[in-house]
Order: structure tokens, then C-alpha cells, then sequence
């Protein structure tokens, strides 16, 4: 801070000399300076010192606890489900945060420092498992309430000689996944299954092909293979190549179809049981981006243009 009061003492003013006549009979002296510290230009020391301390808040990126009791809940929860944990909790005035539930822990974790010493926090919702169990600097309560899990569709186009065979094994998946059979592929098709001796368009892609001729794809010319599945990565999409398609037998399909989904489409999560996560000494995470830091950005911008304002109106 003590910058600016320096630079704004060392601006000195110039005065013009003029030479005067009559001088020229006196005899030559050199002439002496008496340094005399008053302030001038206030308002502009002030504007200079409050742009230095914005722009050195903006950097070290302050945040300031000022969040109390809260209570995050998972988007989609039952409200009546929510209101009675909430008061057989004790939890009646404190203030609601709706969040995505694959979110709530997370954001719990990143924006702790907001909340003052004494709030308390309280977890609802379908909150699914962390594959570590999370630490938190305050205790930290969580009830769950587990929901069905919403049907999804996966589109599937078929290319092939015996459609019958692979309407079958898609027709044997259970569960909250549900395969449409398309036509034709559209901008909504997962799945290609090309079952054809002959290549596909150039122009045809999709996410997941499954192919029985190997010679169609080029990119499987090198490819690595697990549990008798080649797959491999080309301009097309990802690859599955196999000489045993379709299944001929129940567990074959179930085995294909089971390998599809989980590394594929992803497993299910699967929702944490009630936990009361104690405080713990878990390093405090570092903010990408405060809270302030947008606030303290327009103050930083408002403050270069009333300094350099001044400063042009003080040479005038």
C-alpha cells in the first residue's frame, strides 16, 4: 500500500523560469530547494491506494463465511419425505439449497469455507455412493432416500442378414433400460449393429458399433481383445468385433448384453446408506473462483477509470 503514496510523492510539479533582463548585473547563485512534505491531490491518493488494495483482494481471492444452517436437498426428492426429515431433524429454519444429487457432497466439500463456525449441515435426497468416503472440516449429516431409477432408451439400428436373432437378444434386457429399434440411424442411435460382410458408409457414424466381420473395419486390423471381443477405435466410433455373434444361448447374451451396459453406458450408482461424516482436519480446497471475485473485478474496473479520470483532470 505503500506504493502509491510513494509514486504520488515523487510527482512534482515543474514551475517555468523566464529569464529577466536586469538579472544579468546580480551575481550568480545556485539556486536552493527546500522539500516540504504537504499533501495535494487527496481524492486521487485515495482512488490509487483503493485501486492497489482491489486488484491485491482480487488475486488472494477472499472468502467470507456468511452462509448459517443449511439444508441441501437432492433435486427430485420428495417433498413430504424432505419436510419430515427436516423437522425430525431440527432443521426447520434453516435455508434450503437445491442441488443435483451426484453434485451435493461435492459442492459441500468445495464451498465449506462459506459457512460460519456454528451452522450446521444436513444432506436429503437420493444421494448416490462416492467412491471415497468423503472428509469435511464440520459435522455433517446425511439421510438418503432411495428412489426407482428413471427408464432410459438406448437406440439401436440393426444391419443385418437375420434381424430376428438380434431383435431377441435386445428384447431379452430387463431393468430401468429400455432398447428402441430404429430404422435407420439418427442423431439419437448408440448402438450400430453391422452385420454385413460388406463396409459401412464413410458417412455413417455412432457412438458403439458391433460388427461379426472383422475385414469391415479397417482400425481392427491391430486391435486387442478381451473376454473373445476385439475392439478398437476408429472415425466411425468404438468398435466391438466378435465371430460368436449373435449369442446362441441365454448366458452368452446375458453376458453381452451385461458387458454393454457397464462399459458402455456406465454402472448404476448406487445410493449411500444415512451417514453423520464427523469434522475432521481435511485441508480446506482451493477455489478456482470465489465468490467475490466478480464483485471485486467491476470495483477493480470503476476504480482505473475514476483514477485515470482524475489524473487527466489534475494536468488540466
Amino acid at each position: 500500500m505503500l506504493l502509491p503514496i510513494w509514486w504520488h510523492r515523487k510527482k512534482r510539479v515543474q514551475v517555468k523560469a523566464e529569464p529577466l533582463a536586469s538579472a544579468r548585473f546580480l551575481p550568480r547563485t545556485e539556486p536552493r530547494q527546500m522539500r516540504v512534505w504537504r499533501w495535494s491531490d487527496v481524492l486521487l491518493l485515495i482512488v490509487r491506494c483503493l485501486l492497489l488494495a482491489c486488484a491485491i483482494a482480487w488475486l488472494a481471492d477472499p472468502v467470507f463465511p456468511w452462509r448459517g444452517d443449511t439444508v441441501v436437498v437432492a433435486e427430485g426428492s420428495d417433498a413430504r419425505w424432505v419436510e419430515r426429515e427436516v423437522q425430525a431433524a431440527g432443521y426447520g429454519a434453516a435455508a434450503r439449497l437445491p442441488l443435483p444429487a451426484h453434485e451435493a457432497l461435492a459442492w459441500i466439500r468445495l464451498h465449506e469455507r462459506e459457512f460460519r463456525p456454528e451452522a450446521r449441515l444436513l444432506v436429503l435426497g437420493d444421494i448416490p455412493m462416492p467412491a471415497t468416503l468423503p472428509q469435511f472440516r464440520r459435522p455433517v449429516l446425511l439421510r438418503t432416500d432411495t428412489r426407482p431409477a428413471p427408464p432410459a432408451e438406448a437406440h439401436v439400428a440393426i444391419f443385418s442378414t437375420r434381424p430376428p436373432e438380434w431383435r431377441r437378444l435386445f428384447a431379452a434386457l430387463d431393468g430401468p433400460l429400455r432398447v428402441v429399434i430404429d430404422a435407420k440411424p439418427g442423431p439419437n442411435t448408440e448402438l450400430i449393429v453391422w452385420d454385413l460382410p460388406d463396409a459401412p458408409p464413410a458417412t455413417l457414424r455412432a457412438p458403439l458399433w458391433w460388427t461379426t466381420d472383422t475385414a469391415a473395419f479397417t482400425e481392427l486390423a491391430r486391435s486387442k481383445a478381451v473376454a473373445g471381443i476385439r475392439y478398437a477405435d476408429g472415425p466411425r466410433g468404438r468398435v466391438w468385433a466378435s465371430t460368436a455373434w449373435p449369442p446362441g444361448d441365454p448366458a452368452a447374451a446375458r453376458t453381452l448384453l451385461d458387458t454393454w451396459r457397464e462399459l458402455h453406458a456406465g454402472p448404476a450408482p448406487y445410493t449411500a446408506p444415512p451417514l453423520d461424516f464427523a469434522a475432521t482436519k481435511a485441508p480446506a480446497r482451493a477455489y478456482a473462483n470465489g465468490a467475490l471475485r466478480e464483485f471485486l473485478l467491476w470495483g477493480l474496473l470503476a476504480l482505473f477509470a475514476l483514477e485515470r479520470i482524475l489524473a487527466h483532470a489534475r494536468r488540466r
